[in-house]
């Protein structure tokens, strides 16, 4: 495993690899790796000739500072993970004044409307900051495949449109969500559930699958809508900070359902002061 901690020099080890014509791929990621992250680790691993991975908890992606200083990052862990899977590893794991030389700040994009609602419309400036470091890494990296979760499919929706926008000359490769066996989305945040909160979070999916069964069964989307805040309502643990059904595509909200589109239900919950989010493909 080859560890890096500059862009210089990460640049300069990489451009002779392009030189030779062997494809990279790349993961970025925030550490406190899980299945879920290993995946998109394993899938760029058979599909390119050397795999990148960044650790980096990016600091213009929060809107919450309380979020930010209590992010996981169990780095030596993450390492032996990583090394497990590949003594080939290329990692990166750059500090904030370095990438950022400096001005630790996000950038303003146009996201085209797809950051103006849900994770957007609740965390404002997040998708920015989401966005400056996945183009400060892309120009970094110079990766021919980059790949992301689902489970933060906003999130992928917007760097592809960032790819796009920017001609950016990289395929992104999206990997389904990685459940756990009751059904919770990994994350890494899942670490910060005390046992109560835990138990109680596959709620989350099972509440989404009924969505996906309703919609199958011809229920229209304000009824289900309804459905889930009622389920919400009450519940001792779990609090509903919002559930939308939007187009797969351009990510908005819904009235109806259409034929030939696809929808998604997109949801975020509070667990105690852990925010926890999962979507799921109904229509």
């Amino acid at each position: 495993m080859i560890i890096f901690t500059t862009k210089r020099n990460l640049r300069n080890f990489l451009k002779h690899l392009k030189e030779k014509g062997e494809k990279l791929g790349f993961v970025p990621t925030m550490g406190a790796l899980h299945e879920g992250h290993l995946q998109l680790v394993e899938n760029s691993l058979r599909e390119n000739d050397h795999t990148v991975v960044s650790i980096f908890v990016n600091p213009t992606q929060f809107d919450n500072k309380e979020d930010l200083e209590k992010y996981p990052r169990p780095l030596e862990r993450d390492l032996y993970r990583l090394e497990q899977m590949s003594p080939e590893m290329i990692v990166y794991i750059p500090i904030a004044e370095d990438i950022y030389e400096g001005n630790i700040e996000a950038k303003n994009y146009d996201h085209g409307g797809l950051d103006q609602v849900m994770e957007g419309k609740y965390r404002k400036g997040h998708f920015d900051g989401v966005a400056t470091i996945v183009h400060k890494l892309f120009d970094i990296v110079q990766p021919d495949r980059a790949y992301f979760g689902e489970k933060d499919f906003q999130q992928l929706q917007i760097i592809r449109r960032l790819v796009k926008s920017q001609n950016l000359p990289v395929k992104i490769i999206p990997v389904p969500i990685v459940r756990e066996e009751d059904g919770l989305a990994m994350s890494s945040r899942n670490i910060r559930l005390n046992e109560r909160q835990r138990t109680a979070a596959p709620y989350i999916y099972q509440m989404l699958l009924e969505a996906k069964k309703w919609a199958e069964q011809g229920e229209n989307v304000v009824d289900i809508k309804k459905k889930i805040y009622k389920a919400f309502e009450n519940h001792p643990v779990l609090e509903l900070e919002y559930f939308e059904i939007a187009d797969e595509e351009n990510l908005q909200p819904a009235d109806n359902f259409e034929k030939n589109k696809n929808y998604r239900a997109f949801i975020a919950v509070y667990a105690g002061n852990v925010r926890l989010i999962d979507n799921i493909r109904i229509k």
